[in-house]
């Protein structure tokens, strides 16, 4: 019967601890959710009583804050990364003899610009001057 109601409490925690991660913002608020989640259940099973239960939530969501906590670091320098490449580049519309339209990506370097196929302009390029390379 104890067994049982262990369960029966394990179930109601985890499913509590769910409605809870749906609300975090953070890598490192639901990782700190779901390992306090994860420590307390160890640590019943292991310890089989309130303190273990406590201490291993205390250990878990710890652990899982500083786990969360990198991913959100990663993150956001992937964003940053991002960024920068996006106001590093400028699209330039080439019109081909068909009337398709290309937008050819270039990026700044310096004071000039390179193409996706490696060329290097000084300047800003004209439709013109692109369409041999990127168009038709």
């Amino acid at each position: 019967m104890a067994k049982d109601l262990v369960t029966i409490l394990m179930i109601v925690a985890v499913s509590l601890g769910s409605a809870f991660v749906a609300g975090c913002e953070s890598g490192a608020q639901t990782g700190s959710v779901i390992g306090a989640l994860a420590g307390a259940g160890i640590g019943q099973l292991a310890g089989g009583d309130t303190e273990a239960t406590l201490i291993g939530a205390a250990i878990g969501g710890g652990v899982g804050y500083m786990l969360g906590n990198e991913g959100d670091k990663k993150n956001a320098q992937a964003d940053r990364d991002y960024l920068r490449q996006e106001m590093n580049t400028v699209l330039v519309k080439v019109t081909n003899s068909n009337g398709s339209i290309v937008q050819v990506p270039l990026r700044r370097q310096g004071v000039g610009y390179v193409g996706t196929a490696g060329e290097y302009y000084s300047t800003l390029p004209t439709e013109d001057q692109l369409r041999p390379v990127y168009g038709f």
